[in-house]
């Protein structure tokens, strides 16, 4: 059953390693995984309202959004949970674990293709936001608050606003936690403090004009 298998799947990834009723009783994630089976079945079956009451109705209850259309691999792992946004044509495969706040959205409003695919063993941190029809290669790992809008690359880490590798840290390096190792690059931060010197130059270049001006009065 996949209940059974869900909940192995808590154990197994869970550090916290609870008992497997308590993971079935009370893990949001496996509830929202089973209940979007349901969802998902009846809209296949194109009884799409239906699909969409019970899609709200799980959402209400496990504070996890799945549209009843995203297609979802086995052994889907959401750990918290609370505040994931799946949307309608997005593909989730297999043994991917997905943390709170995530979103897989769109950019398009246009019909057709405009959410991600996220291969299987991906590993997306808390508050990532993945966005476009993208697609997130085999074992990639997102870092909690990245805004990924460019495909990744099977076993890649990417990281910042918007994501990208840290400098000198190779794909496939599996490192800890959403898959960092020691990672001393901060992308935010560069961007930061880029801006910041930036700002100094100008107001700099500010100074010299009234000075200019002062000159001449």
């Amino acid at each position: 059953m996949e209940v059974l298998e869900l909940a192995r799947t808590v154990r197994e990834r869970d550090p916290a390693k609870p008992g497997r009723v308590e993971a079935i009783l009370c893990y949001a994630g496996v509830h929202a995984v089973l209940w979007h089976r349901l969802s998902h079945a009846l809209w296949r079956l194109g009884l799409r309202g239906l699909a969409r009451f019970s899609s709200h109705l799980a959402r209400m209850l496990t504070g996890i959004e799945i549209h009843p259309g995203a297609r979802i691999g086995r052994r889907l792992f959401i750990d918290h949970g609370m505040g994931v946004v799946i949307g309608e044509t997005a593909e989730v495969g297999d043994d991917v674990l997905i943390y709170h706040g995530v979103t897989l959205g769109g950019l398009s409003g246009q019909p057709g293709k405009r959410h991600p695919t996220v291969e299987d063993h991906v590993v997306i941190g808390a508050g990532a936001q993945v966005l476009g029809p993208i697609r997130i290669g085999h074992g990639a790992r997102i870092g909690a608050n990245a805004v990924v809008v460019n495909a990744v690359a099977p076993g890649c880490t990417v990281v910042g606003i918007p994501a990208r590798p840290p400098k000198g840290s190779p794909c496939d390096d599996a490192g800890i936690g959403y898959g960092f190792k020691d990672v001393t690059e901060d992308p935010v931060g560069e961007q930061l403090a880029a801006l910041r010197a930036e700002l100094a130059a100008l107001r700099g270049e500010l100074e010299r004009v009234k000075a200019a001006q002062g000159e001449r009065v």
